[in-house]
């Protein structure tokens, strides 16, 4: 089910246009800069000869641009600005004496935005690259995870790299059967936090980042706090549910606390029976929850002790009476 609503999400990404806050990751002390591609769009000006000026010159499919007084195009793709304009330079010295050349993009087309989803500290948003990103500095600018995130990221790459960026290894997987017919790679974000060989991957144009929700398990009863709590990375344990419940109150039956958890192609969920004494004290083993587990805490019968501290306390008695 997840995977078919990533496939729709990246057909969305493919068919329309975001409304979501742009934000360039542009840097000026980067050593390559931006690369150039068809779609881009130039403009050149020589100093002091506005014959040979160009505005608003289009890199075209080839990745070639054609210029005043010059018998041949000039190959644009893949260069940066300072390459492009330096060939400018060769080209106009045939006519100029030492041409001052000023060319910049003014429209970068080329390279459509990386947009991020899921389970991020700021809403789902694109990103225009304009230098080398790596995925734990895209994550940082979309904010950072939220504590329901499962710790696992997947990168979506929708198109080739243009200028040998990167390249495509053998884990990148392919699933055309969950409707996906793109390379995809599934990162752990705690290795990526603690800097972990190959697990924070340059992230290139055009990729789509999701961070993926963590399943819930649902805590009611005799808890302190109940609610829904989300399943970490790594799993979540009864008793770590319970924790994140904020414990259990005086009066639960820890003896039978009870589990209802789905059971494919059945209406009725399977009952599991946890004796949590017994957990804790180590002779039997903790319980690993799993998504969408309800635990009960039930509620445990008053004793004779109880009625009387609830009669030394001044709260109402209710101390059964059998008649003789």
């Amino acid at each position: 089910m997840f995977n078919r609503f990533l496939f729709l999400l990246l057909v969305n990404v493919a068919a329309a246009s975001f409304g979501f806050a742009q934000v360039s990751t542009a840097s000026s002390g980067t050593a390559q800069g931006y690369l150039l591609g068809p779609g881009d769009v130039i403009t050149i000006k020589a100093l002091g000869e506005p014959s040979f000026d160009v505005e608003a010159l289009t890199i075209d499919e080839d990745g070639k641009i054609m210029i005043p007084y010059s018998e041949l195009p000039l190959v644009a793709k893949c260069k940066t600005e300072r390459e492009l304009q330096a060939d400018v330079v060769k080209a106009w010295s045939k006519y100029l004496k030492k041409p001052q050349i000023n060319l910049r993009v003014t429209q970068r087309n080329s390279r459509p935005p990386v947009s991020v989803y899921g389970e991020v500290r700021g809403q789902a948003q694109k990103f225009d690259l304009t230098r080398k990103v790596y995925l734990l500095e895209l994550i940082s600018y979309a904010g950072g995870v939220t504590e329901k995130s499962d710790g696992t990221i997947q990168v979506f790459r929708t198109r080739p790299p243009m200028c040998g960026e990167s390249t495509f290894t053998a884990d990148w997987q392919v699933d055309p059967g969950a409707g996906l017919s793109v390379p995809f790679k599934t990162f752990s974000y705690a290795a990526l936090s603690q800097g972990q060989e190959n697990s924070n991957p340059e992230i290139l144009p055009g990729d789509v980042v999701v961070v993926t929700k963590a399943a819930p398990v649902y805590v009611i009863g005799e808890v302190m706090k109940p609610g829904e709590f989300s399943i970490p990375e790594g799993g979540l344990p009864l008793t770590q549910a319970l924790a994140m419940a904020s414990g259990t109150s005086r009066e639960a039956k820890l003896k039978a606390v009870k589990i209802y958890r789905r059971k494919p192609g059945s209406a009725n969920p399977e009952l599991i029976a946890a004796n949590m004494e017994l957990i804790r004290k180590g002779t039997e083993k903790d319980l690993m929850l799993q998504p969408f587990d309800i635990v009960e805490v039930g509620k445990a019968p008053k004793s004779f002790t109880d009625y009387v501290m609830e009669f030394a306390t001044g709260l109402p008695s209710r101390i059964p009476i059998r008649p003789i």
